[in-house]
């Protein structure tokens, strides 16, 4: 069974075009959409499961109907990763499991009213759990809210989603090196600077954490119109690619 996993959106909150920004990248999006990245988030489709990882598109309703998804598994509680929940929890139908970590704040009053969403389901730092079959391990990540990246795999697969972070904390970078991610998918939101920026990565620090990961491929994600005008004119080195909406990962 392959582990498909589709980017549904590689921005920041931010997104791109930037409201009102008449940069090169800017510009690049609004004349083609094929550039434009809406809020960080993916399907996850494993043993025909389907895992919304994040849920910031707003237009959530839109794309997906009653029954097509499991469940939610979410990073973090900021605005831009859940703000698609908020119209869809009004729905009629089945409850939808909402995994995530520990936050007793949320965000507004998604806990306080949750309608058709069930957020009972807290998940805790390096305790496995299996959604249908995939093998899920939450890995605390850097950021201004607490936040967990998630190792997915399979007897084949195995994938690391990490946004939004700065850097990795130790013992999240010492797992990854001891199970060797086929596939990483790592928040980059900036060119490279001289010092790790606060609450996202720059190219450098992507860099040099996957100097010790080891891993063969690693995929951009939450990329600012910033860093897309850097790669507009410069190239990324070899195992790093740029993710992109709808872009597709298939794992055998």
């Amino acid at each position: 069974m392959s582990l498909t996993i589709t980017l549904t959106g590689t921005g920041g909150a931010q997104l791109v075009p930037v409201f009102g920004c008449s940069c090169a990248a800017c510009h690049r999006a609004r004349q083609n959409h094929t550039y434009r990245r809406q809020p960080c988030s993916a399907v996850v489709k494993f043993n025909d499961a389907v895992t919304l990882l994040d849920a910031g598109i707003p237009t959530l309703m839109d794309k997906f109907s009653p029954g097509d998804v499991q469940q939610f598994l979410l990073t973090h509680y900021h605005m831009d990763h859940v703000q698609g929940l908020f119209p869809l929890r009004w729905g009629v139908g089945d409850k939808i499991p909402v995994y995530g970590p520990p936050d007793e704040q949320g965000c507004d009053d998604l806990f306080k009213h949750p309608g058709l969403l069930d957020f009972s389901h807290t998940v805790a730092p390096f305790v496995v759990f299996e959604l249908q079959g995939l093998q899920v391990t939450p890995l605390p990540l850097n950021h201004s809210k607490l936040t967990f990246g998630y190792f997915l795999e399979s007897a084949h697969s195995r994938v690391a989603w990490l946004c939004d972070t700065a850097g990795l904390p130790d013992k999240t970078l010492k797992f990854l090196l001891n199970n060797r991610p086929q596939v990483v998918v790592i928040d980059c939101s900036y060119e490279p600077r001289a010092q790790t920026p606060k609450n996202h990565c720059d190219l450098s620090t992507v860099i040099a954490l996957n100097e010790i990961i080891g891993c063969p491929r690693v995929i951009l994600t939450h990329i600012s119109h910033v860093f897309d005008q850097w790669m507009m004119k410069n190239p990324l080195p070899t195992g790093f690619e740029a993710g992109y909406d709808e872009m597709r990962i298939v794992l055998d």
